[in-house]
């Protein structure tokens, strides 16, 4: 059974002055280690590899992965094996560390050998090195991670009451893969708007992966707004001066990679006047408190 994050509202200057109602979601605070949406996102990845008869998983991702870190301490907690395959060339982070010591192989892609993960042969030659392993699409995607998301939306109405709230009008979250926004939008009403903040660059793939799980669902249900702030991964002084600010005000901490980016561009959209006062938005913390590490 997945644990419960708890919702509360959030309090930040610039939402009572525009009279704006946040609530955040804390993901973060679900687990230690498997933390924010990846719980969700690996959930029946985790069940379909089980079912399958595999001794362990093997996925994607980058120096820095939220993904691989969950996938690993879960490999450790649960005592499965798990393999990850890392963009770019050997780098020591403090995920990387990580990884190794939760007992996970990894191997170095290369940035053009990353590039290739969405070749329809890219898995073959995997296989064939690791058949006993369950390939988990990276960041943990695809419909069975959509489907594990879909029931963020039933912890957040539980707890409405918590935020003084009897309704809602909207989602925002950071998008990395879409997967989670994904998942939000299956199991939402038609009457409520879901904003994803891309953390990543437009060429990552994240509008190309939210229309393959979603299907024929009507796309204007959701919205995704550029958030990268130039790349993936990057930061900026604006951006950790704005983090900091927050953190203070609010007594919640954030990361630049994707949390942070996110409420910095949902500060602009507020700007915009992108939402009527009085509007209620439930705002997603997808975890990734890990990568603050370097």
């Amino acid at each position: 059974m997945l644990p419960s994050a708890p919702l509360h509202r959030l309090d930040l200057p610039w939402l009572e002055q525009a009279d704006i109602d946040v609530a955040i979601l804390r993901l973060d605070l679900i687990d230690p280690l498997i933390s924010g949406n990846k719980w969700f996102k690996l959930k029946h990845h985790l069940r379909a590899a089980e079912h399958a008869g595999a001794e362990g998983v093997i996925s994607l991702g980058g120096a820095h992965s939220n993904h691989l870190h969950a996938l690993a301490a879960a490999g450790r907690r649960f005592h499965f094996s798990t393999v990850g395959l890392l963009r770019g060339h050997p780098i020591e982070t403090a995920t990387v560390k990580d990884l190794q010591a939760f007992g996970m192989e990894l191997h170095w892609l290369g940035y053009a050998g990353y590039r290739a993960r969405h070749d329809a042969d890219f898995w073959t030659p995997w296989r064939e090195r690791y058949p006993q392993l369950y390939p988990v699409p990276e960041g943990g995607g695809g419909l069975d991670g959509a489907l594990g998301c879909a029931e963020i939306v039933s912890q957040a109405r539980s707890q409405l009451g918590k935020a003084g709230w009897d309704d809602y009008h909207g989602w925002w979250l950071a998008c990395g893969t879409g997967t989670t926004l994904a998942g939000l939008v299956l199991a939402e009403s038609q009457t409520r708007r879901l904003y994803g903040a891309m953390a990543v660059p437009e060429g990552h793939g994240v509008a190309e992966n939210i229309q393959q799980i979603l299907g024929s669902v009507n796309p204007e249900r959701y919205e995704l707004i550029a958030a990268s702030r130039g790349g993936f991964a990057r930061t900026d002084p604006a951006l950790m001066a704005f983090i900091a600010e927050c953190e203070e005000q609010s007594g919640v901490p954030f990361e630049p990679l994707y949390t942070g980016k996110a409420l910095l561009a949902l500060r602009q959209a507020i700007e915009a006047g992108r939402f009527a006062k009085g509007s209620r938005l439930i705002f997603v913390h997808t975890g990734g408190l890990q990568g603050n590490r370097r």
